[in-house]
């Protein structure tokens, strides 16, 4: 019998294998918080494969929302100016104000609630070590992307909650047995930059500026 791939290396962790991580996002502390767009668009789309992980087709909806959400912001980058296209916040402004259009800064404010919904759920989870993911993400959801839902999609979010693995086996499938504490620390402090992003575009995003 063939033996069952791990979704982690020997000795590593599931965050291993992410093309980029939210810790080596640039954030310009100098220039308003200003986020790389390139390596942020990156970093969103390797939490995508998450979603693989808690290994429920009812989580294909949310993943290829924010997938798609992603592709939206790229497609503005490609087309923007090079003066234009370095930093998330540049590419909104330059939407909103030179191109006349909202198409990607839609696909943005989508994309930061998947992302805010998707952390607060893990972070819930980590801080209650005998809490159950079903419960951490319905929670989460309740706190974020519920409002913004409307009756037909709300079943949809709530069949996916549903189907969350078991806490022991979703951790089982973030590293050995051996490396769980090592796990918990690396998740924690992505969670810690992803967290730290999120909340930069969700103030940006609030502006008068960003609206449209």
């Amino acid at each position: 019998m063939a033996t069952q791939q791990k979704p982690y290396p020997n000795g590593g962790t599931f965050l291993d294998t992410l093309t980029r991580s939210f810790k080596d996002v640039p954030v310009d502390n100098v220039n308003d918080n200003a986020i790389g767009a390139t390596e942020f668009l990156e970093a969103s789309d390797s939490l995508t494969t998450l979603f693989d992980i808690l290994g429920s087709v009812a989580f294909k909806p949310v993943q290829s929302d924010m997938q798609g959400n992603i592709k939206k912001v790229r497609e503005l980058q490609s087309a923007a100016p090079a003066d234009k296209k370095s930093t998330i916040q540049s590419l909104v402004l330059y939407e909103i104000k030179d191109a006349k259009a909202h198409k990607a800064t839609e696909g943005l404010t989508w994309l930061v609630r998947g992302l805010d919904f998707t952390a607060q759920a893990l972070r819930k989870n980590i801080s209650n070590a005998t809490e159950e993911l079903s419960v951490s993400f319905r929670a989460a959801y309740a706190d974020t992307l519920k409002k913004h839902h409307s009756i037909l999609v709300k079943p949809i979010f709530s069949a996916a909650m549903s189907a969350t693995p078991y806490r022991k086996d979703f951790y089982a499938k973030l590293a050995d047995p051996s490396n769980q504490e090592m796990a918990r620390r690396e998740m924690s402090e992505w969670l810690e930059a992803l967290e730290k992003q999120v909340g930069i575009l969700k103030e940006f995003l609030d502006r008068k500026e960003t609206k449209w």
